[in-house]
């Protein structure tokens, strides 16, 4: 009987602690939760190293974990099943970031709040996260980066060494202090120069002076004169008008005129465009022409001599008679 009840209390005693250790791993384990929670759907590109079970930390505080990870079918893109706490209230326009814990920590899911205006996300909403600070590829950007500078470092090496075998060269250097000296000279002779027109002005500044005054004497009487002429401007200015308007007549009536004698208007228009009166003008010029030659050769009293003609007798008959 004994025997029996120490094998009854062995068993609850090994029951009891069963039960305590199923409650301390309940309890302790990251892989259950006693919590109300609600599902939240992230997408993102690359997950990084974040695994399955991860925290979701919100402000610093643990509002979740990560449920599940999975690759969509077209390989593209990621999907994160995040397990919130009831308890916990997130708004859409929050940030969700995959960050680190130090330098080689765990990953896990941030979530960043900002003004907190948006909805408050629902039970398998959707949201869309950034990728995570990923170290290789900075690793492999900085080796590129170190290639980069390592190529321009040599280009920059091998520019310095062409400049000091073509620029400083000794050649060069000659070249470039008699240059200096060459510049010297000239400046000294540029200061001579400037001191020989100082000269030349300070000698001449009388001269100059009387110049310039005559100058503005000149100007003065040129500013009176063009005063006067003003003035005559103004004085006759209605004369001038006159006059001016009595050209513009006489110069429509010979516009008139010609313009009659090119159409063939009036006795003179008729006489330019006659061509039987032209070619008897132009016979009566000749006619002219010739009588004032003979004038001039011969005189006014001038009378021709009549002109003898000669009898032709008809040459002897030198045959026989019949």
């Amino acid at each position: 009987m004994k025997e029996s009840r120490l094998q009854w209390k062995v068993g609850l005693f090994v029951l009891i602690c069963l039960l305590l250790t199923a409650g301390l791993v309940i309890l302790f384990n990251k892989s259950v939760s006693l919590r109300s929670t609600y599902s939240l759907r992230m997408k993102t590109t690359n997950v990084g190293l974040l695994m399955s079970k991860a925290a979701v930390v919100m402000s610093g505080v643990r509002v979740g974990t990560v449920d599940d990870v999975m690759l969509d079918p077209e390989g593209r893109t990621v999907t994160v099943i995040l397990k919130i706490f009831r308890r916990y209230s997130i708004y859409a326009d929050a940030r969700f970031a995959i960050d680190q814990i130090g330098f080689l920590g765990d990953q896990f899911v941030a979530i960043i709040p900002r003004e907190n205006k948006a909805p408050l996300l629902k039970n398998h909403d959707e949201v869309v996260c950034e990728e995570p600070f990923n170290l290789q590829e900075l690793a492999r950007s900085g080796v590129g980066l170190v290639k980069r500078v390592d190529e321009t470092v040599h280009k920059l090496n091998d520019a310095i060494t062409r400049i000091d075998e073509v620029v400083l060269s000794q050649h060069t250097l000659t070249n470039l202090t008699s240059a200096v000296g060459n510049f010297r000279l000239v400046s000294e002779r540029a200061l001579s120069a400037v001191a020989g027109f100082d000269q030349v002005v300070q000698s001449n500044a009388m001269p100059v002076s009387l110049a310039v005054t005559n100058l503005g004497l000149f100007a003065h009487e040129l500013n009176e004169v063009a005063n006067g002429l003003s003035n005559l401007l103004d004085t006759n200015g209605a004369q001038l008008t006159s006059t001016i308007r009595n050209v513009e007549s006489v110069s429509a009536s010979v516009n008139m005129l010609v313009s009659n004698l090119n159409s063939g208007r009036g006795l003179a228009g008729f006489l330019i465009k006659d061509e039987e009166v032209k070619l008897q003008i132009s016979l009566l010029m000749g006619n002219l022409t010739t009588l004032s030659s003979n004038l001039n050769k011969y005189g006014l009293l001038y009378k021709p001599k009549p002109v003898k003609t000669r009898t032709s007798t008809p040459p002897p008959y030198s045959g026989r008679q019949p």
